[in-house]
């Protein structure tokens, strides 16, 4: 029997989460989305860990299983908590509030998805496809001499030297544009279009594909070619900065259209999947009952025993947080329990989707932003509290909620991949909760560190989905949400839904999933022209490229995302002492943008011949 939680995969395990969870919190809070780590995890694991005289399958296994909780914990975080800023319930970010949130909901996750194991991979047999994709990596890895492993491995370090070469110009010293934008004016409406020059956003676009990357441009057309020309032509704008005027008009009005698909989106992910989870949370339980005895200990899951006890000491912490907000024992138990029950419903339809369509597709912003704009009616209906605290408190339902649900989908997809490979269930139930608990100690540290460099909101680090949750509960409280928009955003969702259906009946590969063209709207138009030139590279260089090659192009856009990431973060540290550490050689004129424009392109050419090959 093959060794899987070594004293090197349990220390690399935990490191490797730390990177990841780190590069994909500021990756969050730029681009408004983050990429499932498991398979570059597995390809950094496997070439550290040959380096070492023995290493096996499972190890490797074991240490993508820890490293990728990292990064799904991080998406959970970076989506919601930053909101408490936003709302003005925190002056700055509380290192032990974020750890707690953190530990708290992706532990819950991942012990919420326990009795799920055997019902969605072994009974149900869903695809889980990155779990599928992420096993064929470690097979093939294992198979093959361990130059090629080291090869992938320099591969992802020399594009992510690259990606930080180019950050460190841009962000630092300002040598180069970060986007280059426009809009122009015609017969009074307003039609604006930018794109940001980051390397991550390319790759972010190659890794999510053409299908996604189209629906999320067709999001930001939909507000930026179609929704606020007709605002403007209509009511009119201020200033004679098009841009910057139709701007304003996105972020106070448009994007909330994207707030009323995304709360469609997210319950309509719950009524489409809610007979086959009640057929698997009942399959789960009666298994549990009839064959807990008879099976061996190689195959068993974490004691349900012990999940159910854990489960319980969780919401303990949670109780006395919203204590601390509303005063009051009796609403702070209303509150978690029902934090509980969103959690444990949305942890399994993220477990559920992962099976179907991957944990990078998962709905997460969609059931996060219903949780909590279902927390705030709830809360401004039945409890006494004033705006601030009670926008903070539907917050923190949301916070826990999200980063349960992000754990539960990484949690199915890991423990699919080890099904393949012939790994223990509760060995890596347990890594799940070493990785999370290792990246919600670095969470709060990397915030507070990109918060005081950089502010979180700013154009620097626009955090598209905190700034929107913010904007919901505070709309709710403030009784000043943009109800009319929102309505006309779930109209919207309802047509898309509609379209997705008939693609389906078509038997067509292109489906249109709602959240991904709900995400186009709300994120900055200069972050969905990138992500869909990326996907556009993907599907071209897909055509003829061999498997090898289109391997190489994921090992590329994940160092490049990798690399901008860690720089963007080593650039904040002595900013957080020292605001004007960095000098700025800028040359302010439109030979930045040139230059800018150069370099991308030079990148991401080479990313295409590189994928195409």
């Amino acid at each position: 029997m093959k060794n899987e939680i070594t004293v090197k995969a349990f220390f690399l395990s935990i490191f490797l989460s730390v990177i990841l969870s780190s590069a994909m919190t500021y990756l969050g809070l730029y681009a408004g989305m983050t990429i499932s780590a498991s398979i570059p995890a597995a390809i950094m694991s496997m070439g550290i860990l040959r380096l070492f005289r023995e290493s096996n399958i499972l190890e490797n296994n074991i240490v993508q299983t820890a490293a990728s909780a990292g990064e799904s914990l991080a998406a959970g975080v970076i989506f919601t908590l930053p909101a408490l800023l936003l709302v003005g319930y925190w002056d700055t970010i509380s290192y032990w509030e974020v750890t707690k949130i953190a530990m708290v909901g992706g532990i819950l996750g991942a012990l919420f998805t326990v009795p799920l194991r055997r019902a969605l991979i072994l009974k149900a047999k869903l695809r889980f496809p990155e779990g599928v994709a992420t096993a064929a990596v470690l097979k093939t890895g294992h198979e093959t001499d361990k130059n090629k492993s080291q090869q992938s491995l320099k591969m992802i370090g020399a594009s992510a030297l690259i990606g930080g070469i180019v950050k460190l110009g841009e962000l630092a010293f300002g040598i180069w544009s970060s986007a280059i934008s426009g809009a122009v004016a015609f017969k009074g409406a307003i039609f604006g279009m930018g794109a940001s020059l980051s390397p991550s956003l390319f790759s972010v676009g190659y890794i999510v594909g053409r299908n996604i990357g189209i629906l999320a441009f067709t999001g930001g057309l939909i507000s930026w070619a179609i929704a606020i020309p007709i605002y403007t032509y209509l009511y009119g704008y201020e200033g004679d900065d098009y841009f910057q005027a139709a701007n304003i008009i996105w972020n106070a009005k448009i994007r909330y259209l994207g707030v009323g698909a995304m709360v469609v989106g997210g319950i309509w992910s719950v009524i489409q999947l809610a007979k086959p989870l009640i057929e698997s949370i009942q399959l789960s339980l009666k298994t549990l009952r009839e064959n807990s005895n008879n099976i061996s200990l190689e195959e068993r899951d974490l004691p349900i025993n012990y999940v159910f006890f854990a489960i319980l000491l969780m919401l303990i912490p949670i109780s006395l947080t919203y204590f601390g907000i509303i005063g009051s024992w009796s609403s702070a138990i209303i509150l978690s329990l029902i934090m509980a029950i969103f959690g444990f419903l949305f942890s399994a339809v993220a477990a559920y989707m992962a099976g179907v369509v991957g944990s990078s597709n998962n709905p997460i912003s969609g059931v996060t932003i219903a949780t909590i704009l279902f927390s705030s009616l709830l809360i401004i209906t039945f409890f006494d509290v004033d705006s601030s605290k009670g926008a903070a408190a539907a917050i923190l339902i949301g916070a826990v909620v999200c980063c349960a649900a992000a754990i539960g989908g990484d949690n199915l997809q890991d423990l699919k991949t080890g099904n393949i490979v012939g790994a223990t269930p509760w060995k890596q139930q347990l890594m799940q909760l070493v990785g999370v608990s290792s990246a919600a100690m670095t969470l709060g540290i990397v915030l507070t560190l990109l918060h005081e460099a950089y502010g979180i909101g700013s154009s620097d680090l626009p955090a598209p989905q905190a700034v929107l949750m913010t904007n919901v509960a505070n709309g709710v409280f403030s009784g000043n949400l943009e109800w009319g928009m929102i309505y006309a955003g779930a109209f919207l969702g309802v047509l898309i839904i509609l379209i997705d259906q008939y693609q389906a009946y078509r038997k067509s590969d292109f489906r249109v999933p709602i959240l991904a063209v709900a995400i186009g709207i709300y994120l900055p138009i200069e972050l969905t022209l990138p992500i869909f030139i990326g996907g556009m590279i993907n599907h071209f260089a897909g055509k003829t490229a061999s498997e090898s090659g289109k391997n190489n192009g994921l090992l590329i856009a994940s160092g490049l995302i990798t690399g901008e990431a860690l720089m963007a973060i080593f650039i904040a540290v002595p900013l957080f002492f020292d605001k004007n550490y960095w000098p700025q050689l800028s040359l302010n004129s439109p030979l930045d943008d040139i230059v800018a424009v150069l370099i991308i392109s030079t990148i991401v050419y080479n990313l295409f011949v590189i994928a195409k090959k």
